[in-house]
């Protein structure tokens, strides 16, 4: 702090600085000069400020003012960066994004394809596709499964007439007689895209908004 007869003392010193850290560095900067020649119009004669005093206050004042502008180059280049994850994210506009969730989604061609992680190879998988209130409506046998992502596809027409957005499934798989653990991923299509707290999101076709990080696959 600056000390001297008449000088502002620590506490009122404190405040100042503390508000103005609140404003741009020029203000900040504006208020600790007024305060620096307030200082060495009123000190005493006798016991005039030390000089290494003076630099060391310039120096902390420059030093905070510093801060300040990088603070605000920051704020600036992270603005910029979230607008263009968001452009970028425009070519995602079209595409069917996997995420965690079982429903089998929208089938614009009347296929739909879905997909679930296996945690070990398994010799017999089953999905089974039900309405949403569980009522059973195909039962599709795929054969045997390898550990991590696998596929499949199934048709509506002749199985089912109703919402087909609304079907979700189910993943049954075995090696031998042990059971084989699963985790069904949903595909969506992106209708739009935006950002979330600087992070980029995905507008899904079912009104749900989505993390980019939630995206297990695109296709």
């Amino acid at each position: 702090m600056i000390y001297g007869a008449g000088s502002v003392d620590a506490t009122s010193t404190s405040t100042t600085t503390s508000k103005a850290s609140a404003t741009n560095p020029n203000e900040a900067q504006d208020r600790f000069l007024k305060l620096l020649v307030a200082q060495l119009q009123n000190q005493d004669p006798t016991n005039p400020m030390d000089n290494a005093q003076m630099t060391s206050q310039m120096a902390q004042i420059n030093t905070v003012t510093g801060i300040q502008q990088l603070n605000q180059t920051m704020q600036t280049m992270a603005g910029q960066f979230t607008a263009m994850q968001v452009l970028q994210g425009t070519s995602m506009i079209g595409r069917t994004v996997l995420t965690d969730g079982n429903s089998l989604g929208v089938a614009a061609d009347g296929t739909h394809t879905a997909a679930f992680d296996l945690d070990g190879a398994a010799s017999s998988v089953k999905v089974q596709v039900t309405t949403a209130s569980g009522e059973p409506v195909d039962t599709i046998d795929l054969g045997s499964g390898q550990a991590g992502r696998n596929y499949f596809t199934w048709k509506a027409a002749g199985k089912y007439t109703g919402d087909t957005s609304q079907l979700r499934y189910s993943v049954t798989a075995l090696n031998g007689n042990a059971a084989v653990a699963s985790t069904t991923l949903s595909p969506h299509a992106v209708i739009a895209t935006g950002a979330t707290n600087g992070s980029l999101t995905l507008e899904l076709d079912n009104g749900q908004s989505l993390a980019y990080s939630g995206v297990k696959a695109v296709y």
